[in-house]
Parts: structure tokens; C-alpha cells; sequence
């Protein structure tokens, strides 16, 4: 076929996408396409900008490694990332959900820790915090026998992997949940931080005039055979940067409440100091159970 119309390409390149045996691929395929040759006629893309994005594009990847994924921020840093959760969970968007960012700091195998003990594992400044949490189904019922892997930055911003001064894993865990299904933790209050800027990310943030903050949160993994894996990130009511950040990943059902104790007995029997504690509940619904290639796989070298 010879073409010689804008309309006639994208006319005959969705025929093409139409023979792709695979239904999904195939639907993938033709409403990318669609999307694609939409937008470079909608903002009239030049031949000097088509060949900048390409070039942003392959950027992306030189700029992940082991222990860095730019792909990943970016895409969070678009509200791709958060777009993609919220689409998938809560009934497609009709309900609110417990569900979020996976985030690009998730490593695969964290030490299995019993229900109660802490996760710090280096010297690591920051107020001591305790943490609840509960698992249940949509019907309220209590998911015994999951595992729920827990990772924060420090007090300073750094998860482990981006920083060699920390131990190994520190500032995470895995968990079972009990015949309640609940866990329990000791840990440092986590504090917002900036995103990496030192890459193509940055480079965008600066172009479009946000900034990088992220509120403080801790993450959660939860999965158990029978219930959709779930992704989650709890957030800090007090924290400055609850309504603009920069990964657009607040939900309302994501703000926990920290509760500031002072003067009171520890759970860990220790009298007469100050902490926080901090109760959440995460709701599973049903589906396939999968964890995904971890973003990252290695720890920055001192």
C-alpha cells in the first residue's frame, strides 16, 4: 500500500495491529496506536521534538540500574502510576481502596520478622513509632496467614538501597498475619523526601515547575493465594505535602492518623517515654495472586 495521507498511515498501521492473534495484544496494540498517532496530531509534533522524545525515552533506560529505576519515577511523577492503581482496584474506581503506588524502592525478600519486633536494623535516627495493622476482606472478615512485607525511608529521606550507611534490609520486614489477621511493628516515624532530581525526572519537574517532595509514608505488600495482590502506601495527616505530591499518590482512605504518646509506657515495656503509635486496616478483594519484578534489586555501594 502507498501512502500518502496522515490518515491513510493510521488507517493501515490499525489494520496491521488488527491481525495480532492474542485479544488482549491486539486491543493493547490498535488503542495504542490510536492514542499515538492522536497526540502527534493533536499537538502537531515536529520532526526536531519527535526526535527529542526519542532520545528522552532511551535516556529513561541508561538511567536505571540495579538500584534505581527512572522508568518507574517517571511514570509516577506522569500519574501514570497512580492512574494505572486506581483503575484496577476499588471496582474500577467506584469505591475507595486500600490499594496504591508500589513505588520504586520494593525489594523481593525481606527478613521474616515476628509480629511485634522491630525493623530497624542500623543505628537510625527518628521518634520510635508502633504500628497496627489488620488485614480484612470486603465483607470485614479477617485474612489470616498473609504476608505483608514493610519498607520506609529513614528520618533523612533514604530508603536502605540508596544508602550504604544503613544495613542491609534495614527499615524493612515481612510478616504473617495472625488468626485476626493482624500484624504489628516497631519502627522510626517516617519523613517526607525529595525524589531523586539527578536524572531525566529532574530535568522534567524543573521544566513544568513542581517540585519533588513526597509526604511521609510507609509502604505495605500484601498478598495472600485467592486475593489480588495489594500494593499500598500509608500516609502522614501531618505532613505539608499530603495534597501536591509530586508521585500524585494520596488517597483519602491512605491518610493515617499518628497518635503522639507522651510520658506513657511503651508496647515493648520500656515506661516513661514519648511515641507514636499508628492503627490502620487494609481491605483485600478477591483475585490473582502475583508479585512482580521488584524495580530494583541491589543496594547503591559505599
Amino acid at each position: 500500500m502507498f501512502i500518502n495521507k496522515p490518515q491513510e498511515l493510521t488507517h493501515y498501521v490499525l489494520e496491521q495491529m488488527a491481525k495480532t492473534e492474542d485479544p488482549r495484544t491486539r486491543e493493547i496494540m490498535v488503542g495504542l496506536v490510536k492514542h499515538l498517532h492522536a497526540f502527534v496530531s493533536d499537538v502537531a509534533l515536529t520532526e526536531a521534538e519527535f526526535h527529542q522524545a526519542c532520545g528522552l525515552i532511551a535516556k529513561l533506560g541508561q538511567q536505571s540500574s540495579a538500584s534505581h529505576n527512572e522508568v518507574t519515577l517517571m511514570a509516577g511523577s506522569l500519574g501514570v502510576s497512580a492512574l494505572v492503581c486506581l483503575s484496577n482496584n476499588g471496582e474500577g474506581g467506584k469505591r475507595a481502596t486500600t490499594a496504591n503506588l508500589m513505588g520504586p524502592f520494593w525489594r523481593q525478600d525481606s527478613p521474616l520478622t515476628a509480629s511485634g519486633e522491630s525493623i530497624v536494623r542500623s543505628t537510625t535516627p527518628g521518634e520510635t513509632l508502633y504500628v497496627n495493622a489488620w488485614v480484612r476482606d470486603l465483607q470485614g472478615q479477617p485474612v489470616s496467614h498473609a504476608m505483608v512485607d514493610v519498607w520506609h525511608s529513614s528520618s533523612k529521606g533514604f530508603y536502605e538501597n540508596q544508602d550504604a550507611s544503613q544495613a542491609e534490609m534495614n527499615l524493612r520486614g515481612r510478616f504473617e498475619t495472625d488468626s485476626e489477621g493482624h500484624i504489628a511493628f516497631q519502627t522510626i516515624k517516617p519523613a517526607g523526601y525529595p525524589i531523586p532530581i539527578n536524572g531525566l525526572v529532574g530535568e522534567v519537574l524543573s521544566q513544568l515547575g513542581r517540585h519533588n517532595m513526597r509526604p511521609a509514608h510507609l509502604h505495605f505488600l500484601i498478598f495472600k493465594e485467592g486475593f489480588k495482590t495489594q500494593f499500598s502506601q500509608v500516609y502522614s495527616s501531618d505532613d505539608p505535602y499530603l495534597e501536591t505530591d509530586v508521585q500524585f499518590g494520596v488517597t483519602q482512605a491512605l491518610i493515617g492518623q499518628y497518635v503522639w504518646h507522651e510520658g506513657e509506657t511503651e508496647p515493648n515495656g520500656v515506661e516513661g517515654s514519648n511515641w507514636w503509635s499508628l492503627d490502620f486496616v487494609f481491605e483485600v478483594e478477591p483475585g490473582v495472586a502475583y508479585l512482580p519484578k521488584p524495580p530494583i534489586s541491589a543496594k547503591v555501594e559505599a
